[in-house]
């Protein structure tokens, strides 16, 4: 009877994802010893990935799964001999371990936890609402010292307990004049004078696709003005102006 009622809050958990989760420092577990209420113990694992437990005190558990800790626990109340055949259950209740904050331009900027079907940058990015309009498509994911720069549009890559993903602006042109919409734009890859002003809206009935202007700042930050055409490359920071039509 013992058995198969452990067995079955085992499936439970494995059934709501937690069985298979390793434990890592930082996370929460509570540990429940079959009819010794009095070791029932909710615990911290600390840096060295060990839990504190009465009568065993420490028992190394990260890397384990909940039921692994659980069988290490029992052998640990077995050998201590404190317990004949002890019967142990590790429930995760708090990850911490296997977290990630998103930071930067993205609608719910937090902590998000990983697990087997959300651990790609792409999917925990569409967990925080998505990138804002003018945030960058190419972020920073900050993993042990060192930053990647990773295109979330390009192939998945797969994130880390502990990394922290920063979404920065992406490189904005301005368009003014006349145009519908007059403002800073999000500078697409390969974008051309005509597509940019097609994002401000179009010309309007008194502006002129030969009547351009393009300031773009040179090495030490000076704006130099030239004609522009339609089919000329955008870049980061550049100004176009369309003029009113001389005729």
């Amino acid at each position: 009877m013992k058995r198969t009622v452990l067995g079955i809050f085992m499936t439970a958990l494995a059934t709501l994802g937690l069985a298979s989760d390793k434990l890592g420092p930082g996370d929460v577990v509570r540990v429940t010893v079959f009819q010794q209420p009095d070791l029932t113990t909710d615990s911290r694992v600390n840096e060295r990935g060990t839990i504190r437990l009465p009568l065993v005190g420490e028992v190394e558990v990260a890397g384990m799964s909940p039921g692994e800790a659980g069988s290490q626990i029992a052998g640990e109340l077995k050998r201590g001999q404190f317990l004949k055949n002890p019967q142990v259950s590790v429930a995760l209740t708090t990850l911490r371990s296997r977290q990630v904050s998103v930071l930067g331009l993205v609608a719910r900027p937090g902590r998000y936890a990983l697990d087997d079907t959300s651990s790609n940058l792409a999917d925990v990015i569409a967990a925080a609402g998505g990138i804002a309009a003018t945030g960058s498509d190419t972020v920073s994911v900050l993993r042990d010292g060192a930053e990647h720069k990773v295109d979330v549009l390009a192939k998945p890559f797969p994130l880390q307990g502990g990394d922290t993903v920063n979404v920065e602006r992406a490189p904005l042109f301005y368009i003014y004049g006349e145009v519908t919409r007059s403002g800073a734009y999000r500078l697409e890859p390969n974008m051309t004078v005509m597509q940019a002003i097609a994002a401000g809206g179009g010309i309007t009935p008194r502006g002129s696709d030969r009547r351009l202007k393009l300031r773009r700042p040179d090495a030490g930050g000076k704006l130099l003005e030239t004609d522009a055409k339609l089919q000329d490359r955008v870049r980061a920071d550049d100004v176009i102006i369309v003029k009113e039509s001389l005729f």
